[in-house]
């Protein structure tokens, strides 16, 4: 039987696909390919950072998570400094939501995109911290 073995991608409405790619590319140095996209290969991943993994969660209707955002979905990037990247993506126009939180998993933040679209960034730690 088939099986899923990873996340292949998030695909999401945008009402201005070129310039929230864009937006991306300048405030969080996502490498936007040509036909307006990106893809991210685990053997260009920092050792560092290798520990890290993707998820697919379905949520209750009623959940709260994805608030303040009106949409139906919520997506988690990787990045390799937290802070910076909420610096970063402050310094263009999205909205810092909530405080940083810590967990066993690493660290979080979350920001609203220049579209409303809520965005949670992550810093892993490796497997092996306690």
């Amino acid at each position: 039987m088939a099986k899923v073995i990873g996340l292949g991608g998030i695909f999401f409405k945008s009402k201005d696909p070129a310039t929230l790619a864009e937006w991306y590319k300048k405030y969080l140095n996502i490498p936007i390919e040509p036909w307006g996209g990106a893809a991210f290969y685990l053997d260009r991943m920092t050792p560092e950072n290798s520990a890290g993994y993707s998820v697919w969660t379905p949520m209750p209707e009623d959940t709260d998570y994805i608030q303040p955002s009106q949409n139906r979905f919520m997506f988690n990037l990787v990045v390799d400094d937290l802070d910076g990247a909420l610096d970063q993506v402050a310094a263009g126009g999205a909205e810092i939501i909530a405080e940083t939180e810590e967990s066993e998993f690493g660290r979080f933040g979350w920001f609203i995109d220049p579209e409303g679209n809520k965005v949670e960034l992550w810093q892993t730690q490796p497997l092996d911290q306690t």
